[in-house]
């Protein structure tokens, strides 16, 4: 990873739940844009890092402040990535997901599934379900916070954005 003064950088949580930190880079401390970095993080606070592989780095100036004409169509604008933990516990499975992303913080949600005493026990079937339903979840909130986001920029109200 190679940095300068005024990139954005973005830490993926640690575990599902925790928020996503992102913070603007002051001071590259490392040779040649080398770790580590001074970072003043978008709670205000400062802080010293040396990211790990869960880290992203964001020019400034690049791709994500250019407009529409100076991006390429194969070139992301954002990239959102979707965090999955699941938990077993006799015959119940919990999963629980969280959305990391750099524009929407703190959305999760859970899903679970119970096997059936006369089912076979097959752990896959139960994750699968789990997983389905907290993505399930997860979908119906983005929409309804769309929604609202929608009501806010028209002045409209009663806005219901269905699943296609």
């Amino acid at each position: 990873m190679r940095a300068k003064p005024g990139d954005h950088i973005v830490l993926a949580a640690g575990h599902v739940g925790e928020p996503v930190r992102d913070g603007e880079i002051l001071v590259v401390k490392g040779a040649d844009g080398a770790p580590p970095y001074e970072v003043r993080w978008s709670d205000g606070r400062v802080g010293l890092v040396f990211p790990g592989p869960d880290a992203e780095l964001r020019e400034a100036g690049g791709a994500e402040g250019g407009g529409a004409a100076e991006r390429s169509a194969a070139e992301p604008i954002h990239e959102w990535q979707v965090r999955v933990a699941i938990f077993e516990s006799g015959d119940e499975t919990t999963a629980r997901v969280a959305l990391i992303s750099d524009s929407i913080f703190g959305l999760n949600a859970s899903g679970g599934s119970r096997r059936h005493e006369g089912d076979p026990a097959v752990p896959r079937i139960g994750d699968e379900i789990a997983v389905a339903r907290a993505l399930r979840h997860l979908a119906d909130q983005m929409l309804a916070m769309a929604g609202h986001d929608v009501e806010d920029a028209t002045g409209g109200s009663g806005v219901d954005l269905r699943p296609e």
